[in-house]
């Protein structure tokens, strides 16, 4: 009989049956469900849609219906019944059309739109209606919900054997499952040696980048594990790529840890899942030491720890990064006192070293601005280690006092446990004997057997008293030695470390983080640098800027005023003589010359030697050959004789003639009165002078 919510109109239209099953594996196994699907063809057969007007929708086949992104046949279904094409639509239930409330509703409502009829095993539905429309509704909230429970039975199986340890994950390659089903490493030499390898450079490097570049540098493969396909399984070997090294690094099985709930999945607005990674402390299962691995766990959480440090100077903020090559001390952990932001560190060569400068490019690199301010490394760093030094005597004892304390109270708490222990057992033998002492003696069966326990609780009582008393002194000595080797190595092994050259600088660095959590730098008259220790406590540095080059080249004004006493009895080379013998050097260390002592007369305007000389009164070998008309060779020739005295007066053995005072000295000398009328004019002024 055909049913009355169907009409001529929904006739005219065509009917569409949609056919689902949720995996490859039901379709395969479960063919009963989809040959009840196909059936409904039946159904519309006899509400009056003829056969050739009935399109079957099966392309969905092996697809989840929890979402409709990757549904085409639902797409196609969706788009038949907008259109107007559809005047039914079939589905054995609603869990074939849609597991997903959203998916459902949006059907529904473009089916109440149109005007097109629902079918499933149980009857006809009309949208229109409000009954119907509401039992609809109902049956997919329900269809929902069942999802829910089949996920949630089986996400729970899942989480039963991951607490016990025994949920089988698949291996990542340097791992794999033995035929009993437990973990151990690949029996592979190579592969074995590969993930070593990875997990001792990083150690040695501190920086999964570097790790990639060391194999890239030398060569070296590292193996992969192919998942799927047909050669699943296999090993295939290539070059490492950083995601990869990281995968390996941040991967707790390779510590021989079983973990449960690394990340979980997040619906995507456009379909599909992501992975959300989980932080560590927030995993749902960790057990530790399960399996045999590349590395312990304490050197997991210290490669993790490394990796946070590292990633940092790939965030936002930039916070500190991996310790790198060159002097910088203060590298990742410098910040700007005026902008706030991380400061760089920068080198450039001074004599022949790599000498460091911070520089704050926050604004000139986000904003397009200035730089903020450089602070010169070579001030910072000497005062930073200066104060580690000092600070570590102090520290070294609150921090052996804090060791004391610990071990204290954990030798405290030791004791109260055993002492408990020791309470429990005699409690136990006290209980025993009262139970024996209320036995019929006449029943020598009962009385025996508690008797015994009797004996057997006093025996533990007494061992475990004289295991306290022995332990007791042994462990307490034990943690006296301790706390000594502690505060000897803290406090005399410390400078002497920091200050070793043969330490390497990332290693110096690695000690710097540890100490210190952050330096705030101000540049103004003076540079004030503001220590934060990793503890919480606080230091204020106040150093002097670095003088300018210009500055620091400027000849003293005690060193020109030297110059300028010694010019008047020296010449340029013989003060820079001087200069070098009283141990003198110029501002780079060089020994002075006479043309550094000239570079002095000429910025600071100092009269030569010469000019001197000539203020002096004294003549050029040309003045007296011309006043007494006679050759250069006389005037040198009476000075040999030491008629006239010369005054050296630059580096070239060049001087000046003193003429004598003496007024008979040059009487009868030859050139003098040979020429008596021509040396008239040059005598007769000498003569005046008493000079002759």
């Amino acid at each position: 009989m055909p049913d009355l919510k169907v009409t001529a109109d929904h006739l005219r239209r065509d009917a569409y049956l949609y056919v689902r099953q949720s995996t490859l594996r039901q379709v395969a196994e479960n063919g009963e469900s989809t040959q009840r699907q196909y059936a409904l063809r039946d159904r519309a057969v006899a509400a009056g849609w003829p056969a050739d007007r009935i399109h079957v929708i099966d392309c969905d086949l092996g697809k989840s219906g929890s979402s409709a992104m990757s549904r085409d046949g639902f797409q196609t279904l969706v788009s038949e019944v907008a259109l107007t094409k559809a005047g039914i639509v079939m589905g054995l239930e609603v869990s074939r059309l849609a597991r997903n409330s959203a998916d459902w509703h949006r059907l529904l409502e473009l089916c109440g739109q149109t005007r097109t009829l629902i079918l499933d095993e149980d009857g006809i539905y009309d949208p229109t209606g409000f009954n119907d429309r509401l039992l609809l509704g109902l049956k997919g909230t329900m269809s929902e919900a069942e999802l829910h429970f089949l996920k949630a039975r089986m996400r729970g199986g899942q989480i039963n054997k991951a607490r016990r340890g025994e949920l089988r994950i698949g291996a990542p390659v340097g791992l794999v499952y033995r035929p009993d089903g437990a973990l151990d490493l690949d029996p592979d030499a190579e592969v074995q040696a590969a993930v070593r390898l990875v997990f001792a450079t990083f150690d040695r490097l501190g920086s999964a980048t570097r790790t990639v570049k060391y194999f890239l540098d030398h060569g070296i493969l590292f193996p992969r594990r192919l998942r799927k396909g047909p050669q699943k399984g296999d090993v295939l070997w290539g070059s490492p790529r950083h995601a990869r090294i990281l995968q390996v690094l941040h991967n707790p099985r390779y510590a021989g840890a079983f973990v449960y709930g690394r990340s979980h999945g997040r619906p995507r607005p456009g379909g599909g899942v992501s992975q959300i990674k989980v932080e560590m402390a927030e995993w749902q299962v960790v057990m530790p030491d399960m399996y045999p691995g590349y590395i312990d766990w304490d050197r997991f959480k210290a490669n993790q720890e490394k990796l946070t440090d590292n990633a940092q100077a790939y965030a936002i903020e930039r916070r500190a990064g991996p310790v790198r090559e060159g002097p910088g001390l203060l590298q990742g952990r410098v910040l700007c006192g005026l902008c706030g932001g991380r400061m760089s560190v920068q080198y450039s060569q001074e004599d022949g070293r790599s000498v460091p400068t911070y520089a704050c490019r926050e604004t000139a690199t986000r904003r397009g601005g200035k730089v903020c301010q450089t602070v010169q490394g070579k001030v910072v760093d000497p005062a930073i280690s200066a104060l580690l030094v000092e600070l570590m005597t102090p520290m070294t004892l609150e921090v052996s006092l804090a060791v004391q304390d610990e071990i204290e109270t954990r030798r405290a708490e030791t004791d109260a446990l055993r002492r408990q222990h020791i309470e429990r057992t005699r409690y136990d033998a006290e209980l025993a004997q009262r139970r024996y002492m209320k036995v019929d003696p006449d029943n020598r069966l009962v009385a025996d057997a508690l008797e015994a326990e009797w004996n057997e609780k006093l025996r533990l009582h007494a061992d475990v008293v004289e295991d306290y008393e022995r332990r007791a002194p042994e462990e307490a000595a034990a943690l006296d030695a301790e706390m000594r080797r502690r505060i000897l190595d803290l406090a005399e092994q410390f400078p002497r470390i920091w200050n070793d050259p043969r330490v390497d600088v990332r290693e110096r660095k690695r000690i710097l983080r540890l100490l210190i959590a952050d330096v705030t730098l101000i540049k103004a008259d003076k540079i004030t640098a503001h220590v934060r220790l990793s503890g919480g406590a606080t230091r204020t540095l106040t150093l002097d800027r670095p003088l300018p080059i210009a500055q620091i080249r400027k000849f003293k004004p005690d060193l020109v005023a030297e110059v300028d006493r010694l010019l008047e009895r020296h010449c340029d080379r013989e003060i820079a003589e001087i200069f070098n013998a009283r141990g003198l050097r110029t501002w780079d260390n060089s020994p002075y010359n006479l043309k550094k002592i000239a570079h002095i007369r000429s910025a600071y305007n100092l009269p030569s030697r010469r000019q001197r000389l000539l203020d002096q009164g004294m003549f050029t070998t040309e003045q007296v050959a011309a006043r007494f008309d006679i050759t250069p060779t006389t005037v040198h020739k009476w000075g040999r004789q030491g008629l006239i005295t010369k005054c050296f007066s630059d580096n070239h053995n060049r001087g000046l003639w003193e003429l004598p005072t003496d007024r008979t000295i040059l009487k009868g000398r030859p050139g003098l009165h040979a020429y008596p009328a021509r040396l008239a004019p040059i005598t007769a002024p000498l003569a005046e002078q008493g000079a002759i």
